[in-house]
């Protein structure tokens, strides 16, 4: 396993982070219990949930991913203390007031109820699951500022910030003398650049690590076609993957028939290419079965070259900064 600096912290990660969202809704407690453990036999020591994963349509509930992770701390033999935990909060979690967003209250009350649910007492990387516009960041800082001081949480994040939001955050940060924003969580791969034009600059400057969600779009980037002709289905975190694929295929065949080019599986190459980003720290895997971590930690031992990368951006065009990217 490679490991990193998450941003400008000195806080050590592994290069993949397993992120947990399938554990509940589509992999039951027992299989998600040994991708755990099978994440540390293969050195990956940076997890990542959310209070709001759980929820399925079959009537499993929010916070039930975090359960399940916290009853596999609970076996104990150095678990938790080989765990970098990320997790997240501004879903509503219910239907009365202040059960969600990013208010003080709202930030105190999900904090405990994410620490009773995952059986510690403190959370590595906590992160805000959205922006909050009602709510002013005087207010956030604060309520993390107490949390931080409390020993409850050692580093805060974001997910889903705009680039903008991201220095006003840490412009706000920067005037309580609080070391602010440490990592954000962005949708990111090969099919989904956007963030290129202000969500990367942003992250570089400030010093972010960048943690990017779906980095196979839901399965589409991860030899969907062939499964497709083998009579498989495209299934993923993000909803209408069938959609994405059909508005891709030409580029998406093309994809495939590089990968088997470079005697790669097209999704090692997705992971390989987010790997190559200056400003990646570790993509967000989601495996549904310890045997998919295997295959992902494979990803880091392809190196490509500037041909190949030069075809993917052919293929998959980039964006420059913003304004340059529409402007001059």
């Amino acid at each position: 396993m490679e490991f990193t600096h998450l941003g400008r912290t000195g806080l050590t990660v592994s290069r993949l982070c397993l992120g947990t969202m399938n554990f509940g809704p589509h992999t039951e407690e027992s299989d998600a219990h040994l991708i755990m453990d099978s994440a540390h036999e293969l050195g990956i020591n940076f997890f990542d949930t959310s209070n709001s994963y759980g929820r399925n349509v079959e009537g499993g509930q929010k916070g039930r991913t975090e359960e399940i992770i916290g009853r596999w701390f609970a076996k104990g033999d150095g678990r938790r203390e080989r765990t970098v935990l990320a997790t997240k909060a501004y879903a509503p979690m219910g239907e009365w007031p202040n059960e969600g967003r990013l208010s003080a209250l709202a930030i105190r009350r999900a904090v405990e109820a994410s620490l009773r649910r995952l059986g510690t007492d403190y959370i590595d990387l906590y992160q805000m699951h959205h922006i909050d516009r009602d709510t002013p960041w005087e207010e956030i800082w604060q309520a993390m500022e107490v949390l931080v001081a409390q020993g409850k949480i050692i580093y805060v994040g974001s997910s889903n910030f705009a680039g903008w939001h991201i220095a006003q955050a840490q412009e706000a940060a920067r005037g309580r003398h609080f070391l602010g924003l440490v990592s954000e969580q962005s949708l990111y791969n090969l099919l989904d650049r956007t963030i290129e034009l202000e969500v990367v600059p942003a992250v570089q400057y400030y010093g972010l690590g960048l943690l990017p969600w779906s980095p196979l779009r839901s399965g589409v980037l991860s030899g969907a076609l062939r499964k497709e002709r083998e009579g498989g289905l495209v299934r993923g975190a993000l909803p209408h993957a069938g959609e994405i694929l059909e508005a891709n295929r030409p580029r998406i065949q093309a994809y495939e028939d590089l990968a088997a080019e470079i005697g790669e599986h097209p999704a090692d190459l997705a992971l390989a290419w987010l790997l190559s980003r200056p400003a990646v720290t570790a993509p967000i895997v989601g495996p549904r079965a310890a045997s998919h971590l295997d295959a992902a930690v494979h990803a880091l031992d392809i190196k490509l070259d500037e041909e190949v990368l030069a075809r993917l951006d052919e293929l998959f065009p980039g964006r420059k900064p913003a304004p340059e990217d529409y402007a001059w």
